[in-house]
């Protein structure tokens, strides 16, 4: 998997590029600890991610947690197969999806 990371200002977005899974979690764990201080809004651009396990929703959920108690977090271009983890898992009732 792949992360790119861009700050403007308080605004972080976190582009992931392959498969968030059991093998790759850990990593975007330790990024987002270490990047989510200096941030006061998060947003997951997903449109190159081909793949997502629980190990990834779980991920995705904690830094749910953590960016509503500042300005929140979107998750955008999500593609269909991701989607559809999203609706079955009842993320889709959870998470701010847009695009």
């Amino acid at each position: 998997m792949t992360i790119t990371k861009n700050q403007n200002g308080k605004d972080l977005t976190i582009a992931l590029e392959g498969r968030l899974d059991t093998m790759t979690a850990p990593e975007l764990e330790a990024e987002l600890k270490e990047s989510l201080n200096d941030a006061d809004t998060l947003a997951f651009d997903l449109a190159k991610l081909e793949y997502i396990s629980s190990a990834g929703l779980r991920v995705l959920l904690a830094a749910h947690k953590t960016m509503m108690n500042k300005g929140g977090m979107q998750v955008k271009n999500a593609n269909e197969i991701v989607r559809e983890v999203f609706e079955v898992t009842g993320f889709a009732d959870i998470l701010n999806i847009v695009g």
